[in-house]
């Protein structure tokens, strides 16, 4: 099964950015959304080190919220 994970954006390089998910940090590819269509700040949808679509921070929170509480449920911290 493949997951994608919300991100949020920490620092940018060209077309790479250093994007953060609870507490972890990825160098994340963003050669597959528009150039100029991220900033700093911005939450972005990441598969397999891919940025494929960016997303609203509520939409993230939400998503990260329900992660938790899938891994709280199966024993996880």
């Amino acid at each position: 099964m493949c997951l994608a994970i919300p991100m949020q954006v920490v620092a940018l390089d060209g077309q790479t950015a250093c994007c953060e998910a609870g507490g972890v940090r990825r160098e994340v590819s963003l050669y597959l959304l528009p150039p100029g269509s991220v900033d700093a700040g911005d939450f972005v949808i990441v598969h397999v080190g891919y940025a494929i679509q960016t997303v609203a921070a509520d939409e993230a929170l939400g998503t990260w919220e329900l992660l938790d509480r899938a891994t709280r449920a199966q024993g996880g911290t």
